[in-house]
């Protein structure tokens, strides 16, 4: 394995919460502006990762152009390296081979007949080398194989880029990287580790600049080889699947839609750029090498709704989740499952986060950036903007879903949210405010700045130490129950926790943002100033990691990199 400390964190900028300054707020708004206010946004370092950049390693592409009338190669017909067939891997409608062996683990929702297989079209590439995709597929797969030596085979590398490709699979992924270089050969869970470098992977997946691109894809449940003792013949969980570590690449963009996982690799993802919006039954995005995966975030602007069916986090590694740049929001199943999921750990060394889901998996405390594990007493509107100030009003995070196309489509509810952004800052304490009306400048619901923000609720809180597992307890051993494995979730078996409103926001707290001194609130737009001789006492909660008696707080400070807040509600 290759362990090496990605040089994108040594890239230092001053720069505010995606890049953006600390925002000024109206007066009228439950935050005020002052002077102060103004000349934080000047003065407020903070660190920016930049992500690698695609450059090809070839010296030219092959050009597909995808037709369900067939298939363009160069402008041309099929290749040698590039031809259609109609042999794509499915679950069959069948529970027992012929010898009576038992036939997989999946159920009647997961089979196909061979009628709707054979209406698909796989096409085939077979050879390394760069292939640009364009056109629409209404009715089968990308499949790249270049042969079962070509794990261990440096050279066996494709990048495939897709330029205004439009895919769909109802039977298997609609992208499938079988066989190709695995740049982690020697990996073991003994020396697995949450640095990994997956810059020669055989497979790259690359957005073209200015594209959109659609993948909607379904799945391949478990099925076993025809022998005694049900050994895994074939499973592929994802909409996108890789059999091999794999790079993503910007800076277009890229939607999602999976029967039962998104994004899915069976060893290492590294996700460097692009516009990703990810719709999913099941987790959002997976890897699934229990205590070695490695999912990275370096850059890109990444929007999950998971878990549409009965469980399904927004991003789940079966070993280590890092997040180094980028934005990432991720919102889970409501019922018991979390935003952000990992066995040996979860780390937020940059980017913005919002992740939001039930039971939670937080960030691990030797993260390098400044984050908050945040734990509510009763359930949340995941429709409900968030936003985060600092003491004199200035603005420096804000997220109101309802702008999100992603999350806006399916308003749901969560108890347990990970938020991070650069310009969080420790030693300071923080406002913490939901609900209410946002305006500025955003992409997706993530605001760049902030001009005016009214009617919020103020949150408080009254213990820091949230728990591993969140309010449900950790899943087992970090994964799926053992009888689920990760099938798509059966219609009907879905019971919404209490409180839950079946996909629909509940009524806000009563009671807006408090406006009258002592509540919180500077009075009017000025910082209250202490009597002469006096000084600001300190916020470090004491020993132990509660306030005195379980006392109330409406002041989050930020004693640690990552700072738990358990009780929360609104004052």
């Amino acid at each position: 394995m290759k362990k090496v400390i990605p040089s994108l964190l040594a890239a230092l900028l001053l720069a505010g919460c995606a890049s953006a300054p600390a925002a000024t707020v109206e007066t009228t708004a439950p935050v005020q502006t002052t002077a102060a206010t103004e000349a934080a946004a000047e003065t407020a370092p903070v660190a920016v990762a930049k992500a690698p950049v695609y450059t090809s390693r070839f010296d030219s592409e092959t050009v597909i152009t995808l037709s369900d009338d067939g298939l363009t190669v160069n402008g041309g017909g099929e290749t040698d390296t590039v031809y259609t067939s109609h042999d794509i891997v499915y679950y069959e409608e069948k529970n027992a081979y012929e010898s009576g062996n038992p036939y997989g683990a999946g159920s009647e929702t997961d089979m196909h007949t061979a009628e709707e297989a054979q209406a698909h079209t796989v096409v085939n590439i077979t050879a390394p080398g760069a292939y640009r995709l364009s056109g629409k597929l209404s009715a089968g797969q990308i499949r790249i194989d270049l042969g079962e030596d070509a794990a261990s085979d440096p050279d066996a590398v494709v990048e495939l880029i897709l330029d205004g490709a439009d895919i769909t699979c109802t039977v298997a992924p609609a992208i499938l990287f079988r066989n190709v270089y695995e740049c982690d050969g020697d990996w073991s869970a003994e020396t697995a580790q949450p640095i990994v470098d997956t810059s020669d992977a055989g497979a790259s997946l690359i957005l073209a600049e200015n594209s959109r691109n659609t993948v909607s894809g379904a799945y391949v449940a478990k099925i076993y080889k025809d022998a005694e003792g049900e050994k895994k013949l074939c499973k592929q969980d994802g909409a996108v699947y890789s059999y091999m570590s794999m790079n993503v690449y910007g800076p277009g963009a890229l939607d999602i839609t999976a029967e039962n996982e998104g994004l899915d690799t069976e060893l290492h993802l590294t996700i460097n750029g692009g516009d990703i919006a990810i719709r999913s039954q099941d987790d959002g995005i997976n890897t699934n090498e229990d205590g070695v995966s490695v999912t990275t975030i370096n850059g890109g602007n990444l929007h999950i709704i998971a878990g549409l069916g009965t469980e399904g986090d927004g991003i789940d590694s079966n070993g280590y989740l890092v997040i180094n740049g980028g934005t990432v929001v991720a919102s889970a199943n409501p019922a018991s499952d979390a935003g952000l999921d990992s066995d040996m750990g979860s780390f937020v060394n940059g980017g913005t986060v919002i992740a939001l889901g039930s039971t939670m998996d937080w960030a691990e405390s030797d993260s390098n950036q400044v984050t908050m594990n945040l734990q509510f007493a009763q359930y949340q509107s995941s429709g409900s903007a968030i936003v985060v100030t600092k003491e004199d009003g200035t603005v420096i995070f804000a997220y109101d879903p309802s702008e999100d196309e992603v999350l806006g489509e399916n308003m749901r509810q969560y108890m347990g949210a990970v938020i991070s952004c650069p310009a969080f800052t420790r030693g300071e304490t923080y406002r913490l405010w939901l609900d209410g009306t946002v305006t500025g400048t955003e992409t997706g619901g993530v605001y760049t700045s902030v001009t005016a923000y009214s009617g919020g609720a103020q949150m408080q809180y009254t213990g820091t130490d949230v728990g591993m597992g969140g309010m449900g307890g950790p899943r087992p051993e970090g994964g799926m129950p053992e009888d689920s494995d990760g099938q798509r979730p059966q219609p009907g078996d879905f019971t919404p926790p209490d409180g839950d409103t079946g996909g629909q926001p509940p009524e806000k707290p009563d009671g807006d943002a408090p406006g009258a001194p002592g509540d919180g609130t500077p009075p009017d737009g000025e910082r209250p100033t202490l009597p002469e001789g006096e000084t600001m006492p300190d916020r470090q909660p004491p020993e132990g990691g509660q306030n005195a008696a379980g006392e109330a707080s409406t002041g989050f400070y930020m004693n640690d990199m990552v700072n738990a807040f358990s009780g929360i509600t609104a004052v």
